[in-house]
């Protein structure tokens, strides 16, 4: 039987169906430099051969992990050999979702465990299974302050990742609770927090630790203002910082939110990885999703149960905090691994090669001419610099030199849903085209910041020519 073959007319009308012309406009988002309209393979390869060939020309178009300063939310860093040939095992892969407790116990362990490293990282007591992602974790967060505050108003700094900040105002459209901004400050680009003038209805105060620009926010300071207008403090945290940065629980925060995509996960096209929400003990009864707990059978035997199930599966819909039903286990175990094989020691050290090759890296661009700081606060593994020409270009043109540069402002910010509080703003008021977003990790080699330097050195001189001497 042959197999069906599409005419002229089947491909016009799917073009039309989708809205483009011709099809070529379907692959108009990649670079025409590495388009390949065809692979023109020789005929009568062996399977073995034609994944050689296409492996090869595939190997040709990617830029290297250590020439890739890409960040704005999702890292790359180190994940060893050893985290994806545990979480591949079988036991995992198959491990049935812990409804039924009696069989579920290796599960119930691992997210335990998981749990565990959580609640040490944050310097908080509780910490529940795993939620979707940081984004969804710092929402829930949200709400749970409102519950415990019984207030209705949430206020967002603006150093909250602006996709991040677009969740929360997502989540809050559905019940009505008013979403306001914070603004950062022009100048260090930390978040500015005056409680005098704030509305008796605020209950949440959220903010991000290192925040969006990568600058490290005075968390004690942030606590005591938002205690003092009656709300709770939430904390959105790079996790990775944290072997470096003092936990923001012991800081003064009251819920802590995250993703542990930086532990043995890699970044995968933004996904999946898992967030995670932490609390002191006295507001346990309002952290959603599931708790599990350490308990011994009737035997005397250490066994794992699910200790609090606060949703509406399980308890009265009036009752339930959230309808979180579901959690990233197997990425959530993956960090668990990935922590457990780094260690106190391991974690700290890997946080002081970031911290040092990123201000390494932004002393020597800022030395470049034309460039500079975009805000002056100290910062962990990422920084925000002010360029001399637009940075979509900059980025485009390093990249021809193998090098990829950081993500430019506008990105992120351009076309963001500022809504009645001015999201996707700079801390000056305005849109930024000239800023850069460049993030260093363990990844990022000496070499490759030399050679992301000098290819800044030249890309720069092509883009800014010197004015003519009149």
């Amino acid at each position: 039987m042959s197999l069906p073959v599409h005419t002229d007319d089947d491909r016009r009308r799917l073009l039309e169906a989708v809205g483009v012309s011709h099809v070529d406009e379907l692959f108009s988002s990649i670079p025409p430099a590495i388009r390949q309209v065809r692979l023109d393979l020789p005929a009568g390869l062996t399977e073995l051969e034609t994944r050689t060939r296409v492996e090869a020309l595939s190997a040709a178009d990617t830029t290297p992990d250590s020439a890739s300063f890409l960040g704005a939310g999702c890292y790359r860093h180190f994940v060893p050999a050893a985290v994806r040939a545990l979480v591949s095992r079988g036991e995992f892969a198959t491990a049935y979702t812990p409804y039924q407790p009696e069989v579920s116990q290796g599960t119930l362990q691992h997210i335990f465990e998981f749990q565990t490293c959580v609640c040490e990282l944050t310097g908080l007591d509780v910490a529940n299974a795993s939620l979707y992602d940081g984004p969804s974790a710092l929402a829930e967060a949200a709400f749970m302050a409102l519950r415990l505050t019984r207030r209705e108003e949430i206020l967002v700094s603006q150093g909250v990742h602006p996709e991040t900040a677009r969740v929360v105002d997502t989540y809050a459209g559905g019940p009505g609770f008013p979403v306001h901004r914070l603004p950062l400050d022009a100048l260090t680009g930390t978040t500015v927090f005056d409680c005098a003038s704030l509305s008796p209805a605020i209950g949440a105060v959220l903010v991000q630790q290192p925040n969006f620009l990568g600058v490290v926010e005075d968390i004690p300071a942030l606590a005591e203002a938002a205690h003092a207008a009656g709300a709770l403090l939430v904390v959105s945290v790079n996790p990775s910082t944290l072997g470096v940065l003092e936990p923001p629980g012991r800081l003064g925060a009251d819920i802590v939110a995250g993703d542990v995509q930086v532990f043995g996960n890699a970044p995968s096209f933004g996904g999946p990885s898992a967030g995670f929400m932490a609390c002191g003990t006295a507001h346990i009864r309002q952290i959603p999703g599931r708790l599990v707990g350490q308990t011994t059978d009737s035997e005397g035997r250490r066994c794992y149960t699910l200790t609090l199930q606060a949703r509406e599966q399980h308890i009265r819909r009036a009752k339930a905090t959230s309808s979180i039903c579901s959690n990233q286990a197997l990425s959530a175990l993956a960090a668990t691994v990935h922590l457990a094989l780094l260690g106190p020691d391991g974690l700290r050290e890997r946080g002081e090669i970031c911290l040092k090759r990123a201000h390494h890296l932004h002393a020597a661009l800022c030395a470049l001419p034309g460039v500079r700081p975009f805000v002056t606060g100290p910062f962990f593994l990422e920084f925000a610099l002010a360029l001399p020409c637009p940075a979509a270009e900059f980025a485009q043109a390093m990249r021809g030199h193998g090098v990829d540069p950081g993500v430019p402002l506008t990105r992120l910010l351009l076309g963001a849903d500022a809504g009645p509080s001015g999201a996707g703003t700079s801390p000056g008021g305005l849109v930024p085209e000239h800023v850069l977003l460049v993030a260093v990790t363990e990844i990022n080699t000496p070499e490759a910041l030399d050679r992301y330097v000098a290819a800044a050195r030249e890309t720069l001189a092509a883009l800014t020519p010197e004015e003519p001497t009149p």
